[in-house]
Order: structure tokens, then C-alpha cells, then sequence
């Protein structure tokens, strides 16, 4: 994996929607302050974009 992102989930899934929860969840986070490295492809970027307000890129 040439180009990686770390993503770490700061905020709460608790009254979030659903597919929000599963997007989080397709990212590899589980609890709060779970970190998950990730290759930097066009899907990955758009998948953090859309729980931006949930999420953030650690390095």
C-alpha cells in the first residue's frame, strides 16, 4: 500500500443515520477513538467526506 489515511472516529454514533453508522462501519471503525489506516483511493476519500462531521484524518 504505496498512499495510506489514518481515520479516527471522535464523535458518537448514537442518533446518527443508519447508512452514516454503516459508512463508519465500512471504514473499520468500531468505538470511539478507533483509529483504522486505509489506503487513499477515491471511494475511501468520499466515504470519510460523507461522516466528515464524525470522523477525522489522523496523518
Amino acid at each position: 500500500m504505496a498512499n495510506t489515511i489514518k481515520v479516527k472516529l471522535v464523535k458518537g454514533l448514537i442518533g446518527t443515520q443508519q447508512s452514516h453508522r454503516a459508512t463508519v462501519r465500512g471504514l473499520g471503525l468500531r468505538r470511539l477513538n478507533s483509529v483504522s489506516e486505509l489506503e487513499d483511493t477515491p471511494a475511501v476519500r468520499g466515504m470519510i467526506n460523507k461522516v466528515s462531521y464524525l470522523v477525522k484524518v489522523v496523518a
